[in-house]
């Protein structure tokens, strides 16, 4: 426990700034993870302060009901950040909410673990959902799709130039044996990619795209940042920590959305003090330093951005 303890997920002390927690104030995080983030929102928090979490992960939930079952301010559910509105609903916190941290993708524990199917770089089962027992595993997904269906996922969350190729290799593999494994996918993928993109496998878009679709990942991220801007209070924060692009043009365009007046068209010339816009960007977006890269290659690819909601 003192181990997960000391240990600091990306963007740590950034994370917190952005934030900006008050001691009695209403947190939600929503990927507990193994609890960085959590534990270090709750050392800031006062007694009448409390912190909602999110997990789809038994296992982070497990850790969380280990490690903060005796913390009256904490309260962990399993399932998706998706789940927020609801979930703040039900507590009567609507409106009230100060704070909102959602850091994205897949955990270190669940990439080194090669019995989750989300590495290429460790032989397991080729399942890659976060939590293991809803909906359909990667293996399940590949053997039954059709070729255009792989190639328009290998394409739109993975950004892969070869998607249609890589597709049809793959459809031609699994008709030789089924295709269960992590490294059986990679290697048939790598012979049927020809780039080398240099410090890059050929199949890490192809892991990424096969990931984000088995977890509807993008379509949760849409739904959780528009009930995000209803649950937050005026001054709330929200910070989203993402991997990749095509989640940090999502945020990105939200918070920009939001930050004219919706209720007018672009090319409307309207008076200042007309419009009423719903959120501002507070800084810039934030990248890891080179310290914490190397400490943790991982944090390479981390953007942070933070919002507040408006009166």
């Amino acid at each position: 426990m003192a181990e997960v303890a000391v240990h600091h997920p990306v963007l740590f002390g950034e994370v917190l700034e952005g934030l900006a927690i008050r001691p009695g104030g209403i947190y939600v995080d929503g990927t507990f993870g193994r609890g960085g983030h959590a534990r270090a929102i709750l050392e800031r928090l006062g007694p009448e302060g409390r912190l909602l979490a999110f997990d789809k992960d038994p296992e982070a939930v497990a850790v969380a009901q280990a490690d903060l079952a005796n913390d009256e301010r904490f309260a962990i559910v399993r399932g998706s950040f998706a789940m927020l509105e609801a979930e703040v609903d039900s507590r009567g916190w609507t409106g009230r909410v100060d704070g909102i941290l959602l850091d994205l993708g897949v955990s270190s524990p669940q990439l080194d673990d090669a019995r989750r199917g989300f590495s290429f770089l460790r032989d397991g089962p080729l399942d890659m959902r976060m939590d293991p027992d809803s909906g359909i595993g990667a293996a399940d997904w590949l053997a039954q799709a059709e070729e255009g269906e792989i190639a328009q996922v290998l394409r739109g969350y993975g950004e892969e130039r070869h998607a249609r190729r890589i597709a049809r290799a793959i459809v031609r593999a699994r008709e030789e044996e089924p295709i269960r494994t992590t490294a059986r996918l990679a290697a048939v993928v790598a012979a049927a990619n020809p780039s080398r993109e240099k410090g890059k496998h050929p199949a890490t878009r192809v892991f990424q795209a096969i990931r984000i679709h088995v977890n509807r990942e993008l379509e949760e991220l849409d739904a959780t940042l528009a009930q995000a801007l209803e649950v937050l209070a005026p001054g709330g924060r929200l910070c989203v920590i993402s991997f990749h692009s095509l989640e940090d043009r999502r945020v990105k365009r939200f918070i920009r959305s939001h930050e004219r007046d919706t209720r007018y068209p672009d090319d409307l010339p309207v008076p200042a003090s007309e419009l009423q816009p719903r959120m501002r960007a507070v800084g810039r977006s934030v990248r890891a330093g080179p310290g914490e890269v190397e400490r943790n290659p991982r944090a390479r690819s981390a953007v942070l951005r933070v919002a507040e909601k408006l009166a």
